[in-house]
């Protein structure tokens, strides 16, 4: 036998008991559930990261809700992109920018409650299979809404019903509540070496 064989040989033994490993893990796992997963952290993507799982959502024929809270309704190649599934997604732009720009802190609250009063009505619906709560953590930061009745909102969604909310800071206790918790790390970002934000990389 050379040693090209032997080596192939070898691989193909350790991929088969990996494979047996793997076919037991997955084959243990019976749980069906609304997962409700949060994207965090400081590095880009968490957005992004979101709307790619509702386009997947939206490939399987599935109804999808997005929600955005503190961002304004400025034009985004997500939002031109998907909204081409207009029979199955509902699009809702809340906010009216960032803190930073408004200045005005009622009008900020007033605008995060209107949208979790569309986030609570798409909570309730059964016929909603995913609902992404876009930069909600950030509303959360700023008690723009109060943490309680979030939890209490999502709790009680259908139990098939997947969630996923994006923004940095996340909430302990939403970390804890939720069953998927992703943070982007900011390693290097282009911004800080004077590249402006471009359209399709960032809207």
């Amino acid at each position: 036998m050379t040693s090209d064989s032997h080596d192939a040989d070898r691989h193909k033994e350790k991929m088969q008991r990996r494979k047996a490993v793997q076919d037991q893990e997955v084959a243990s796992k019976t749980i069906e559930k609304g997962l409700l997963m949060v994207h965090t952290g400081a590095g880009k993507g968490k957005s992004t990261a979101a709307f790619g799982l509702a386009l997947r959502m939206l490939g399987r024929n599935r109804r999808v809700v997005v929600v955005q809270f503190i961002k304004g309704a400025w034009s985004t190649g997500e939002r031109t992109a998907l909204t081409r599934f207009d029979d199955l997604l509902e699009w809702h732009t809340a906010g009216e920018g960032f803190t930073w720009e408004t200045q005005d802190k009622a009008r900020d609250i007033a605008a995060c409650a209107h949208a979790w009063d569309i986030a609570r009505e798409a909570l309730r619906r059964t016929d909603v299979d995913l609902v992404v709560l876009d930069e909600l953590n950030i509303a959360l930061r700023y008690d723009y809404l109060p943490l309680s009745t979030v939890l209490a909102d999502l709790e009680g969604r259908p139990q098939r019903q997947h969630v996923v909310i994006t923004g940095r800071n996340a909430p302990a206790d939403l970390i804890t509540a939720a069953d998927l918790v992703t943070e982007m790390t900011l390693v290097t970002h282009h911004f800080k070496n004077g590249v402006k934000a471009q359209e399709g990389i960032e809207f």
